[in-house]
């Protein structure tokens, strides 16, 4: 197929790479120029504008937040310079608002529109074992499918609403990062009472949570491998706030939402903005004078 990848930050970079691999052609455009220019020797054609990148069947994209889709489709008018038909896959977490703001501005101009955020980090994007969540119009989904199945090991369908596979998405979120607040007051603990972190975990993702969630990040707290960050924490707290607006929106209360929120704050607070976003278990060691 002849496509645009709008956004080549950690998850872009990889994703892009493999539509490449797959045979389509590629082009691709970013923010700041340089992550383009080197797309180009993996295969991909970089171009000067965002309308550049929307000239074919599909344009995917993976920006960070819904100031960010609003800057780049929205305020430039580039959703009104994009090839007629064409189908925009939106790979971001973003709010549900903005969801159905999307969804109107791209039926006003006659685009189709498909939600497809992802569950996987960085490595697991580079990989192609991305695990999908598809919603939209069944005949854009199945028009894109071949686009998800070069990226991912699994297509979810979620039906033809985008929001769905939005909330899904950061419904997910919100449980990942309920998992590394569990595993770093857990830690905090057990280092209380002279068990070291390792020792701890170690048993916990082989017995009671062998999971990937538990064993991934379980890894990186022990280890402290907060630098770099595949997944940035001032994201985290991104989608904890996603997911409390959400609630709101439906009259769910969210109380470990709420909590999370607040470690969060915490976490930029002390410095840790930047780092991944596994860094909230330090919370925990801070507030038990360990840190």
């Amino acid at each position: 197929m002849d496509i645009g990848f709008v956004g080549l930050g950690g998850m872009g970079r990889g994703m892009a790479a493999n539509l490449v691999k797959a045979g389509h052609r590629v082009r691709v455009w970013n923010r700041s120029s340089g992550p383009a220019e080197e797309m180009r020797a993996a295969g991909a054609e970089p171009v000067a504008r965002v309308e550049d990148a929307m000239q074919g069947e599909a344009v995917l994209s993976i920006l960070a937040d819904d100031s960010a889709m609003r800057d780049v489709f929205l305020a430039g008018g580039a959703l009104d310079r994009a090839a007629k038909g064409l189908i925009h896959v939106n790979m971001a977490t973003v709010s549900a608002a903005f969801v159905r703001e999307l969804m109107a501005a791209h039926a006003e101009r006659g685009l189709g529109y498909v939600a497809a955020p992802v569950f996987g980090r960085t490595d697991v994007a580079a990989a192609g074992k991305l695990n999908i969540l598809a919603a939209g119009d069944p005949a854009a989904v199945e028009r894109v499918q071949p686009l998800l199945d070069a990226m991912g090991q699994k297509t979810w369908p979620l039906g033809d609403d985008p929001l769905r596979a939005n909330i899904v998405k950061i419904a997910g979120n919100f449980m990942i990062a309920a998992a590394i607040e569990s595993m770093g007051e857990a830690v905090a603990l057990g280092r209380g009472h002279g068990i070291a972190a390792g020792d701890l975990l170690e048993i916990m993702t082989n017995t009671l949570f062998s999971s990937p969630v538990y064993k991934g990040y379980g890894g990186i707290i022990t280890e402290e491998r907060y630098d770099p960050a595949a997944f940035k924490l001032t994201l985290g707290l991104k989608d904890v706030r996603l997911a409390l607006a959400a609630g709101d929106a439906a009259n769910v209360p969210l109380p470990l939402a709420s909590l999370l929120r607040d470690g969060f704050l915490e976490a930029v607070a002390h410095g840790d903005a930047d780092k991944d976003w596994a860094a909230l278990a330090r919370v925990s060691a801070r507030r038990a004078g360990l840190d």
